[in-house]
């Protein structure tokens, strides 16, 4: 059986840096992006901020999906985030 998975985008600002990810756990994957330990980038960065999530019922499609939002133009990827989330709320505390 297919485990499922998560794309999401982390920022350390309303239209700031934005970092685009995959995970099968958000929680843990958020937590270690806020602790510093989640990638190189979001690190050197402070993307601290979690600005959207996806879910997906496979991982493959979630990777899929992942490579899709990497190859996309940055101003798409802000309209993404801002018609979910207008404000750029951290959805950190949300998911755990």
């Amino acid at each position: 059986m297919a485990r499922g998975g998560y794309t999401y985008i982390m920022t350390n600002k309303a239209r700031g840096v934005l970092y685009i990810g995959v995970t099968a756990d958000i929680a843990a994957r958020a937590e270690q992006h806020r602790n510093g330990t989640g990638s190189a980038f979001c690190r050197k960065y402070g993307l601290t901020r979690l600005v959207l999530v996806e879910p997906h019922d496979d991982i493959m499609l979630a990777i899929a999906r992942e490579k899709a939002l990497k190859a996309w133009k940055r101003e798409w990827k802000i309209r993404l985030v801002e018609e979910s989330n207008p404000d750029w709320r951290d959805m950190t505390d949300l998911i755990l």
